[in-house]
């Protein structure tokens, strides 16, 4: 099987994996992106419509090739796949690109593509369409237990000091830095021993692995989400979670003992203290089965059989 994707981010981690998983399982995947750059980043410009309307053309001279379907990863590509018509199309969802500021593009072209797949049930509830839930998988093997004092050797961290992990860039306004200051400011009043936040970001994602088996818990305060990789990577790695009710967080992490997930400031702090206060591992990574590379390699592939 031979797909087309179109991509707004290939340097996407979990892109990157997708798209090694599949071609595990004989799907040839060739990747485009659309001209300009996927974040602004200081003096680079962010990529703007005229860029998107610019990749319409090169997305139908490729349609030509010998593709069986095309792959829309990110709302934003979704009208150029439907641009060409050979090929079905496959849209998959990410969380930002129908939750946010451009949801309405996402599901204005949905009803045309073969098929949709969306990160969550709650990200199914807002298309309103029918779709396929397959979380993004996550790599059991990088992401797997190790012991904490090698752990916090190999960064540098104290023993005598509780660590919350906050591994997003302080720049994403989604992710809700403040609010994780002020939730481990207050956890830290109610603890004997010292509570430090540890952001950490820009990191080769190998290396996240080591930071989760050396922290305490790992702290979510996202406004929204679809399906996080952070909290099931955490679980993978057995590392309590504290999050707030976004994305599928609520159902990754049910039954995963300590974890707590919050609503409000308050019990996000009283989940915090609970984990901080007597400091264990969790049981999350009998739970990850089900989102694991391969599963969702299975899934993905089963919905191109589908379409094609």
């Amino acid at each position: 099987m031979n797909v087309l994707n179109l991509v707004s981010n290939a340097d996407a981690q979990f892109y990157e994996e997708q798209t090694r998983v599949l071609e595990r399982r004989g799907v040839s995947c060739d990747t485009v992106t659309p001209p300009g750059n996927h974040l602004a980043r200081e003096e680079v410009q962010d990529r703007t419509p005229t860029d998107y309307l610019r990749f319409v053309p090169r997305v139908i001279r490729e349609s030509f090739d010998d593709y069986d379907l095309v792959h829309a990863n990110y709302g934003l590509t979704a009208p150029m796949a439907l641009a060409q018509i050979r090929h079905p199309v496959v849209l998959s969802l990410w969380g930002s690109d129908l939750m946010g500021e451009y949801g309405w593009l996402s599901k204005a072209c949905a009803p045309y593509c073969d098929a949709v797949i969306v990160m969550s049930d709650e990200m199914a509830r807002e298309l309103g369409e029918p779709c396929h839930v397959i979380p993004h998988g996550i790599d059991t093997e990088k992401f797997a237990p190790r012991p904490t004092e090698e752990a916090r050797a190999e960064v540098g961290w104290s023993d005598e000091t509780r660590h919350v992990l906050f591994p997003y860039p302080p720049s994403d306004e989604v992710k809700d830095l403040p609010r994780a200051e002020r939730v481990v400011e207050r956890a830290n009043r109610r603890i004997d021993a010292p509570v430090e936040l540890q952001v950490v970001y820009g990191v080769p994602h190998e290396k996240v692995a080591t930071y989760m088996n050396a922290a305490d818990a790992l702290l979510l305060t996202s406004e929204r989400e679809g399906s996080p990789n952070s909290v099931k990577e955490a679980m993978s790695c057995n590392l309590p979670v504290v999050a707030t009710d976004v994305g599928d967080v609520r159902e990754r992490l049910d039954g995963v003992s300590p974890s707590r997930v919050g609503e409000s400031d308050d019990e996000l702090v009283d989940g915090l203290v609970d984990v901080l206060e007597a400091p264990r591992r969790s049981d999350g990574r009998e739970a990850v089965d089900e989102v694991s590379l391969d599963r969702m390699g299975e899934r993905i592939r089963a919905v191109y059989a589908s379409v094609v």
